[in-house]
């Protein structure tokens, strides 16, 4: 493909082809960042370090293959969520600067790149040495619950959280399988399960803050089914039920948690359903968003103890 193809292909009118080299490069980069979501990605690939390590996997080539090839598929489906949403994000103050609405992509360029991405990540998990094709099925299976399902649910009905946070368990089994480990072993799907409540709760807040946006590109919004107050206490029970199955993990696994990742872990539950139960106080006078901002953060660093206490206690960093 010549250079000039290429620019026709990806780059829409406020592309970075108009600019000098180094400007370019550096806007290019963004545009990639961007339309990939990166940052997101970089936390699906650190569940799957933690599914790998949980099953005792060995520092050799099936550890960087399973992080590597996580984070492409990640990648190329968040790339083919832009191509899909693009019409919807064109109509939102949180979204309309992303590569394809903004014009700085064009769509047959981002789904070119999504599909490559998706290709190289695929090639990836086929090089595992163990499970390749079952890890190669739950990746197959991620790819298609975000684009094929979650994605078109979106439109239908606000609660398509539900089913989609399935998406947020795979990269933890994924991990797993690539180590070597059964992907129907206990100790696995307990840790999927975890990860899949969190999600619930964490994309459920995420659409409370922009429900105005939502309403805005014509997507269904559950602030048209609920009251303020019903949001509020609803997300709250929600908020308690991750705490409860961070809970659930030192009670049931306790081989897998030691001291004192154990004690983290509960501490840190007890904590996000303190916190959670801020959300019941004067809903009517909280201000509008603010309480689920400051919820989404802490349900989102919750998250993070929880996994890295899963993957230190697994790498036998224990108390002496």
């Amino acid at each position: 493909m010549s250079p000039a193809a290429a620019k026709a292909l990806f780059l829409g009118g406020g592309g970075a082809g108009e600019k000098a080299l180094p400007g370019a490069a550096k806007a290019a980069l963004g545009l990639y960042l961007q339309l990939t979501k990166t940052k997101i990605n970089l936390a699906v690939a650190i569940t799957a370090v933690m599914g790998y390590v949980m099953a005792g996997g060995g520092w050799d080539m099936a550890l960087p293959l399973s992080i590597f090839g996580t984070f492409l598929l990640a990648s190329g489906a968040a790339a083919l969520n832009q191509w899909q949403e693009a019409p919807f994000d064109a109509r939102m103050r949180r979204t309309r600067t992303r590569p394809i609405p903004s014009g700085r992509i064009r769509p047959a360029g981002a789904f070119f790149i999504g599909v490559l991405l998706l290709l190289a990540g695929f090639y990836m998990l086929s090089s595992l040495p163990q499970n390749r094709w079952v890890v190669m099925a739950l990746g197959a299976l991620a790819v298609f619950w975000y684009n094929g399902v979650y994605t078109p649910l979106k439109r239908v009905t606000p609660f398509a959280v539900v089913p989609g946070a399935l998406i947020g368990a795979i990269p933890p089994l994924i991990g797993w399988c690539a180590a070597g480990g059964e992907w129907n072993h206990p100790l696995v799907l307990h840790a999927a399960f975890f990860m899949y409540i969190w999600q619930i709760p964490h994309f459920w807040l995420l659409l409370l803050m922009y429900g105005g946006q939502y309403d805005d590109a014509g997507l269904p919004t559950l602030t048209k089914v609920f009251s303020r107050a019903q949001l509020h206490r609803i997300t709250f029970m929600w908020v308690l039920a991750t705490a409860v199955t961070g809970l659930s993990l030192p009670a049931f696994e306790g081989r897998a948690l030691l001291f004192p990742w154990n004690v983290a872990v509960v501490l840190s539950s007890v904590w996000i359903a303190a916190k959670g139960a801020g959300l019941l106080w004067r809903p009517e006078a909280q201000a509008e968003g603010k309480p689920f901002l400051r919820a989404f953060m802490q349900i989102n660093l919750y998250a993070l103890v929880v996994v890295a206490c899963l993957s230190l206690s697994a790498l036998g960093m224990v108390w002496p």
